[in-house]
């Protein structure tokens, strides 16, 4: 048997990469996140993470150890729900950025359907910086979107970096303004782009903009140029632009999960305390590994 808190433990680390993160995620200790987290090694009589200075990473047996927390815990919270006899009713308005909603969220949402069947999910599928300000203006219960600098709050769900991509036989003229494919305003990955670009002095223009992400995918596909997007979350077809063309560091970037302003004892509330959990408890995109002091917020 083991400990569904050491296991739910297990996954806000898995997911973070920092036991700092995880310990702000579960509002414990730190100290008590290394604690579960041995006391689960010793267990299953395995090393489920390599710790060193470079961070944190997941071997293989912790790999292996991601699917079996999250059926434990998921039959865990079946049971519990039923011998309740408590069933999530009213209305959730659910709001998530594209890049995410193209990948991982349609896995996430079936489950909570099948799970909870009687509330009424409506999807707002949206810029983050849009959804950011439909949150603010009570018109979404809970939002899964890029952390915005001048709203600095959210649970983290993961952390990844920003990368620019384009099609592969893409070749950029250093002596040319960078083509760039981007979003409209208020597009997060837009505005950092083009803040990194004026601050390292190097010139572009924009050849497309969509607010659709397979309008961008299709235009980078084509070779038009080059698009500001999520490391983990990079479409097929297209690839990270090589270091040796000389393009600014874009540097990390958060998904958070952030709430409405409806009253904690709501039904809307409670339906989107259930799906954060579904989030944070799911998979999360795996990037490659980056700089040690950018696991920490």
């Amino acid at each position: 048997m083991y400990d569904p808190a050491q296991l739910r433990t297990f996954l806000a680390v898995s997911q973070t990469l920092s036991f700092t993160q995880a310990a702000h995620r579960l509002g414990v200790r730190q100290s008590t996140v290394s604690q579960h987290v041995r006391r689960l090694e010793a267990a299953v009589g395995r090393q489920l993470f390599t710790r060193d200075t470079h961070g944190v990473e997941l071997t293989e047996d912790g790999e292996a150890m991601l699917g079996f927390a999250r059926s434990i815990l998921e039959a865990n919270e079946r049971a519990a729900s039923w011998f309740r006899g408590t069933r999530l009713r009213g209305r959730l308005r659910f709001g998530a950025s594209e890049d995410f909603v193209v990948t991982r969220l349609p896995e996430i949402l079936e489950g909570f359907r099948r799970d909870h069947p009687e509330v009424d999910l409506e999807l707002t599928v949206e810029l983050s910086g849009t959804l950011h300000e439909r949150l603010e203006a009570g018109r979404l219960d809970l939002v899964l979107a890029k952390r915005s600098e001048d709203r600095p709050g959210g649970q983290l769900v993961w952390r990844d970096r920003l990368v620019w991509i384009g099609a592969e036989r893409l070749r950029l003229d250093p002596d040319r303004p960078l083509p760039l494919i981007v979003f409209p305003p208020p597009g997060l990955t837009r505005a950092r782009a083009l803040d990194v670009l004026e601050r390292h002095g190097r010139a572009w223009r924009i050849v497309c903009t969509s607010g659709s992400l397979n309008g961008l995918v299709a235009a980078a596909r084509a070779g038009l140029g080059v698009m500001a997007h999520t490391h983990g979350l990079i479409p097929p077809g297209l690839a990270p632009v090589p270091e040796r063309a000389g393009l600014p560091d874009l540097g990390p970037v958060d998904f958070v999960l952030l709430y409405g302003r409806r009253r904690r004892d709501s039904a809307s509330h409670a339906a989107a305390e259930r799906l954060a959990a579904t989030i944070l408890a799911g998979p999360v995109p795996r990037s490659e590994r980056f700089r040690a002091e950018d696991r920490y917020i």
